[in-house]
């Protein structure tokens, strides 16, 4: 059973091995006894992946690095496994069984018996074979949820957690500065309050089933300039402090998060793995942070290749840990013989050695790795005869119907419905025409680093894993009454336009058409949405625009489904089309949930994490801009979306009454208070996101014209009405003063509640009087919102 494969170690009094010492002192005291070479081997990681027998792995071969000798390697220890499981499609137990004996190797092999700490990606689930394809992080946005991404992220942790996995590479905390830029899809949104208060309960959710979360990219990946994936950031610091800074603040505070990842890019010149300000003054002498901070794959070699702030392998290993960085990913290269030759030199000091290594083995003895009665059987393996592969094979599953309920959930309540001309929900036609690449295409609703799409693409022998229903099916599963024809019409991305003739008449037969249109996710270049897949502008990938066109022509009411990683200008569709209904890459449930809107059988929920644009052509551009970013007599580029940040319609209707402003004025250091009345006036049950704004129309620099500041889901039954306290502490004007410090000033200001940022709904002027007030890190950062029902 499993008592044969527990690490022999013999009985040891070692300080570092007894639980009853505090982890400081375990922790030094094997500081202490290790070996120049012991303790660099902790640093970095070895890229593997699962045997399909359940044997020990062997070094994954990368494109961009030479072979690594794992024999060679493993005497002086290794820090971690890089994806296990996520390098190729393994059965989820036999990939469970590789890494238990890869880690009593390693375990076995270095004389302090110390295990490897494994990762893995988890952005929109395990990235593994077989495993639940959740909705990618701009769908999370889209919710408006945190509870429900926590519950999610729960069940993710758990999954990575039965398996042997300490640490997962998610969530990205970017802000997105331009939606040309290829990863808007792992991004949560435009706005940093949104993106810190969703990312901080997916963290919440990870670390509370005992899996190590990791912040990325740390900090400005997602503001490149022309959206370009790794290109430079010329941001200046007040756009980094008040845009881009928040949202890893937050987590920092309040979520318990364990690890950092530094970004790719540089910003003004300074590569943020050089960046000593902020790995560190920032990171960890300001916020406080203790974990690790970990290299973005290959990101300490690309300061020698890409960035040349290092002449050689060796400095680049010294740059990123006298800035900060404790651990090389994916694979040894700077860290191993150049670290070691620097050292030997002395042009690289020991004691940062000693600096990460304190950090990788505090987190190593956090998750009990060090402990004289640690095994390498994962939970899922408990029990399991592990002599016998044939027995542990297809013996976990990744995809339960809890799993799959929880995705239907979030998918569910990520659909933004934007335009409904009367059309919506849709009773049952006689014939409906599906028309688009991607009414028949399954994996269309997974991003890019879903594993079909990331991994299992290099393996189109082997099955998915999971079942992907089509949009078409689930259109024929919704409306079984209705005959279902199908045209492709284009490709999601090729000029070929052959198809439209048929799609056509297909359009001009029916009483409805739904146009399944969007992005295929892919990895640099392979794809239109994803890492290194970056647009030149927002118009639709390949000819599909002139497909819905085509379609609007036949005078055939059009319902145009989106299902992309990102949002795209419509052209004629904004004004033309029946109704438009958005999907971010809704996962395995995508096709049900959307369908579902369209029947009415599932409400419409889901509000834009990210404005849709009305031109191809009017970005960068956000709903956080100063006055001069709006349409203006100035220029003939009007930025003006279609859609704003926050826009999602109903298939009820609310009415917002009765505002009250309790305090009006409060000093710079105080709160307000005001109350309003919200009511569902419509004959469904409904939510309702009530957002709230700041508007400050006089400030000692330059703001953005409004920015969120808080937000609330409502659910309302129909007739039934609440009413909404809300107090705003005085922090949340709060902004990046002439001096570089946080500042709260005095003046007049607007709180603006509102169903989305271009649709104000109520407005309460008021004051904020006194002194100018310097904030920092242990400001507040949220609002207090209190619903509660009213008779009548």
């Amino acid at each position: 059973m499993t008592d044969n494969v527990t690490v022999d170690i013999e009985p040891s009094t070692a300080i570092w091995n007894d639980p009853s010492y505090d982890l400081p002192t375990r922790v030094d005291a094997l500081i202490a006894e290790m070996t120049l070479p012991e303790k660099v081997a902790q640093l970095y990681g070895v890229w593997v992946g699962a045997s399909a027998d359940g044997g020990e792995v062997a070094p994954y071969q990368h494109e961009m690095e030479e072979p690594v000798d794992l024999d060679a390697l493993l005497p002086t220890g290794l820090g971690q496994l890089t994806r296990p499981f996520g390098t190729a499609p393994v059965d989820p137990a036999l990939g469970a069984l590789s890494l238990l004996r890869t880690q009593q190797r390693i375990a076995g092999t270095n004389r302090f018996g110390i295990p490897a700490l494994a990762h893995e990606e988890c952005l929109a689930g395990f990235a593994t074979w077989g495993a639940t394809a959740y909705p990618v992080p701009l769908s999370w946005g889209a919710t408006f949820d945190p509870a429900l991404i926590r519950r999610m992220a729960t069940a993710i942790g758990v999954d990575l957690h039965r398996l042997g996995v300490h640490q997962g590479l998610a969530p990205v905390l970017d802000v997105v500065r331009d939606a040309r830029w290829g990863r808007v899809e792992e991004t949560v949104g435009e706005d940093p309050y949104l993106v810190g208060t969703v990312a901080t309960a997916y963290i919440q959710g990870l670390e509370s089933a005992g899996v190590v979360a990791t912040l990325k990219h740390f900090v400005g990946y997602s503001a490149s300039r022309a959206g370009r994936n790794h290109a430079p950031v010329g941001m200046g610091p007040r756009e980094r402090a008040d845009v881009m800074l928040p949202p890893f603040e937050m987590a920092v505070r309040e979520s318990g998060v364990r690890s950092v990842m530094h970004a790719y890019t540089d910003t003004d010149g300074m590569p943020s793995a050089a960046d000593e300000q902020l790995l560190t003054g920032l990171l960890r002498e300001t916020w406080g942070f203790t974990g690790t901070v970990v290299a973005d794959y290959f990101g300490i070699a690309f300061l020698h290749t890409l960035h040349g702030v290092a002449g050689s392998w060796g400095e680049a290993a010294g740059v990123a840990l006298a800035a900060g960085v404790d651990v090389e990913l994916p694979t040894v290269k700077t860290f191993g013989e150049p670290l070691r030759a620097a050292l030997a030199a002395g042009t690289v000091p020991e004691t940062l050695i000693d600096r990460a290594l304190r950090r990788v083995l505090l987190q190593k003895a956090q998750l009990g790795l060090l402990d004289a009665g640690w095994s390498p059987v994962p939970p899922a393996l408990d029990g399991v005869e592990l002599d016998d592969p044939a027995a542990v094979r297809g013996s976990v599953d990744l995809d339960p119907p809890a799993n799959r309920a929880l995705a239907r959930q979030v998918a569910e309540e990520a659909v933004v419905l934007l335009r409904n001309a009367d059309v919506l929900p849709l009773a049952a036609p006689a014939r409906i025409a599906v028309v688009g690449p991607q009414a028949e295409n399954a994996l269309s609703v997974l991003g890019c680093y879903s594993f079909p799409v990331h991994v299992g693409a290099k393996h189109p022998e082997v099955p998915l894993g999971i079942e992907l229903p089509t949009l078409v099916a689930a259109l024929r599963a919704e409306f079984p009454a209705s005959e279902v024809v199908v045209a492709a019409g284009a490709g999601v991305d090729g000029p070929e336009t052959d198809g439209f003739a048929a799609a056509a008449e297909v359009a001009r037969g029916a009483d409805v058409v739904i146009a399944a249109l969007g992005d295929r996710a892919g990895l640099f270049g392979r794809g239109t949405s994803g890492e290194g897949c970056d647009a030149e502008s927002l118009a639709l990938p390949g000819v599909q625009q002139q497909l819905l066109d085509a379609l609007l022509d036949t005078g055939t009411p059009v319902i145009v489904t989106m299902i992309a990683g990102r949002p795209y200008a419509l052209g004629r569709a904004i004004d033309e089309a029946a109704a438009i209904v958005q999907s971010f890459f809704p996962g395995e449930e995508g096709p049900a949930a959307i369908a579902g809107v369209l029947s009415g059988r599932v409400e419409p929920q889901g509000r834009l994490p990210i404005g849709v644009p009305r031109r191809p052509g009017g970005q960068p551009g956000t709903y956080l801009t100063a006055r001069l970013g709006q349409l203006s007599d100035v220029s003939n580029v009007d930025p003006t979306p279609a859609y704003g940040f926050g826009h999602g319609l109903s298939y009820t209707r609310f009415d917002w009454s009765a505002l009250t402003v309790e305090q009006r004025v409060a000093q710079t250091d105080g709160e307000l208070r005001l109350s309003f009345t919200l009511r569902n006036t419509g004959e469904r049950w409904g939510s309702e996101v009530v957002q709230l704004y700041a508007h400050d129309p006089v400030a000692s620099v330059v703001q953005p014209v409004q920015r969120l500041i808080g937000y609330q889901r409502v659910r309302l039954d129909p007739g039934a009405a609440c009413r909404i306290e809300l107090t705003v502490p005085a922090d949340l004007f709060s902004f990046t003063g002439k001096d570089g410090r946080r500042i709260v000033e005095p003046g007049e200001l607007e709180l603006r509640l509102a169903a989305s940022s271009t649709d104000a709904r109520l407005v309460a002027p008021v004051e904020l009087r006194g002194p100018v007030r310097y904030v920092d890190h242990t400001r507040r950062l949220h609002p207090e919102f209190t619903a509660t029902p009213v008779e009548g």
